[in-house]
C-alpha cells in the first residue's frame, strides 16, 4: 500500500494509548466486548465490521477486519457479498438524497 495510508502505521496503534490512556483502554475494552459472541456470533460481527470499514472507507480497518474475517473462517466470497450489501445501502442513500434535490428544484421553480 502506498500513499497517505501506510499499513506500517498499524504497528503504532498501541502507542496511541500514551496520548489518552484512559480513553484508549475504554475503547479497547469496548472493541473486545462488541465482537464477542452474543445474539450474533463473533463471525457475523466481524463480517459486519468489515463491511462497515468499507462504508467508512478506512483502509486500516479494512486491513484489520480482512485478517479477522480470514481467522474466523469467512471466505473471500462471503466478504465480497458483505461489501456488495454495504455498497447497495450506500447507493440507496445517495439516491434517496435526490429527493432533496427535487425539493430544491421545485422551490426554485416557484420562486423563478
Amino acid at each position: 500500500m502506498s500513499g497517505y495510508y501506510d499499513e506500517k502505521d498499524l504497528d503504532d496503534w498501541g502507542k496511541l494509548k500514551a496520548l489518552a490512556p484512559e480513553q484508549m483502554q475504554k475503547f479497547n475494552e469496548y472493541h473486545r466486548a462488541a465482537l464477542i459472541d452474543g445474539k450474533l456470533s463473533k463471525k457475523q460481527k466481524t463480517l459486519i465490521a468489515l463491511a462497515t470499514a468499507h462504508a467508512l472507507r478506512c483502509p486500516y480497518c479494512i486491513d484489520t477486519y480482512t485478517d479477522e474475517c480470514l481467522e474466523q473462517g469467512i471466505t473471500k466470497e462471503e466478504m465480497m457479498e458483505a461489501v456488495h450489501a454495504v455498497a447497495m445501502v450506500s447507493a440507496g442513500a445517495t439516491l434517496t438524497h435526490s429527493l432533496l434535490m427535487k425539493k430544491f428544484i421545485k422551490k426554485k421553480e416557484i420562486k423563478g
